[in-house]
């Protein structure tokens, strides 16, 4: 981090730059505001320090100047006159603050601190704003993200099968969307369906279609999905779901590559990639009997595990950027920013419902904020607290504990809860057995 700092009275710029040394901030002293101009054509700052009168060049056209033409950077402007119309103009202009001399220099520190911490909060979030390139639909630059990136980008020209593993509200769907256009199958359909979200006498005719008469009121043919999405890409979200009989059906279409529909007695072709996505523990549910061992190695040839919001924490402030730009534009409300000390507060909650949660809060916060800047109390989230919060007690007790809270939490629902806690719904089943919690 680098300072520029431009005032003609050298013991003042000099005190400055020294003083900030101290702090351990590197500063370069300009002596009039022509050699500041020069200098922030040439070097990179985080940051000015300018005094407002100065010969060749005064500091309000140089501020001017910066604005317009020069780096973004934020300016303090500092001036020995108090002049309240200088104030006024200076802010008018775009400085970030306005400091009247003789001044503190450990206040003016702690100012810069807060002007460069605020921009970069500013920056980060300006970040989620820009739109790609092949991975437009995609916000964020942590680590796991790059890698997943990465990964799209060498199996998406394959026919192999993926399988995408991970929390609710992390970006599944995304994910296949992207290994579809960025495949050579991107220009037929891309087909998904939410296998846990339909009754199981459905879900048969709307994979495989039906012949007419096949059943009572199949009064015409029906195409199924792995024929709708025949060149192209099906997606079966939530196959952790999917019932056994039909998973015995599934298991046939990916070794014989071919299907039939429903009463129908001639076989289809199906040229379709199948991505799958869950996310159940596969594994567990194996154990358990409701999942197929040899379908599981059918769909895992490649396995994407998408890590939850929690831990990917600094793409929350460019997440943040991107739904308050999409959602403002949406809703029509004219929201500029979010406050520092509530990004701060975003960063730190645990998002159990992950991306799609933040999202939520964002447009619940862009509904009811009452300025242009989404502020804390509009996020709904000053009263947040962990929900489980570690206790002295023996491990038993401490367990006990955390189900008796994520069974009130999700209202008895023991599936929700079993995420909640990150073990399998069958570990809970026995662990509430074990505690007497029936």
């Amino acid at each position: 981090m680098k300072i520029l700092v431009a005032d003609d009275e050298r013991h003042i710029r000099d005190t400055i730059v020294d003083f900030l040394k101290l702090e351990g901030i590197e500063a370069c002293a300009a002596e009039n505001g022509l050699s500041a101009r020069r200098m922030l054509e040439t070097e990179v700052f985080k940051a000015a320090v300018i005094d407002l009168r100065m010969p060749h060049i005064d500091g309000l056209s140089l501020l001017k100047w910066i604005q317009e033409e020069g780096p973004a950077i934020p300016v303090i402007m500092i001036s020995a006159y108090g002049d309240i119309k200088d104030a006024v103009e200076a802010m008018k202009i775009g400085a970030r603050d306005y400091i009247v001399k003789p001044f503190d220099p450990e206040e003016l520190v702690i100012r810069i601190k807060r002007i460069i911490e605020n921009q970069d909060l500013k920056d980060r979030v300006e970040l989620g704003k820009q739109e790609g390139s092949e991975f437009e639909d995609w916000i964020g630059e942590s680590p796991p993200l790059i890698e997943i990136k990465k990964l799209v980008e060498k199996i998406a020209p394959t026919n192999s099968t993926v399988l995408i593993t991970g929390e609710s509200g992390t970006g599944k769907e995304l994910i296949a969307r992207t290994i579809h256009r960025l495949s050579p199958r991107a220009g037929a359909a891309f087909v998904d369906i939410n296998i846990g979200g339909m009754p199981e006498n459905l879900l048969e005719s709307e994979l495989f279609g039906y012949e007419r008469g096949a059943f009572t009121g199949a009064d015409s043919r029906k195409i199924g999905m792995f024929e709708l999405a025949s060149s192209g890409t099906i997606f079966l979200d939530e196959i952790g779901d999917m019932p056994a009989q039909l998973q015995v059906k599934l298991l046939r279409v990916i070794q014989e590559r071919k299907m039939y529909r429903l009463g129908g007695t001639r076989s289809i072709p199906v040229d379709a990639r199948i991505l799958a996505a869950t996310n159940r523990n596969l594994e567990d549910r194996i154990k358990q009997g409701s999942f197929r061992e040899d379908l599981y190695y059918r769909l895992n040839v490649i396995r994407i595990e998408v890590p939850p919001l929690k831990g990917c924490r600094e793409d929350i402030p460019i997440l943040t950027g991107h739904f308050i730009n999409k959602l403002s534009n949406k809703i029509g409300r004219p929201i500029r920013g979010i406050d520092p000390e509530a990004l701060k507060s975003l960063e730190s909650y645990r998002f159990p419902g992950n991306i799609r949660e933040l999202e939520n809060i964002i447009e619940r916060a862009v509904i009811l904020a009452e300025t242009d800047t989404i502020r804390l109390k509009d996020l709904g989230l000053a009263t947040d607290t962990p929900r489980f919060r570690i206790k002295s007690g023996t491990l038993d007790q401490i367990q006990k504990q955390a189900i008796i809270e994520a069974l009130g939490s999700w209202e008895g629902n023991r599936t929700k809860a079993a995420e909640e806690l990150g073990i399998s719904r069958q570990t809970l089943l026995n662990k509430i057995k074990e505690y007497g919690l029936e």
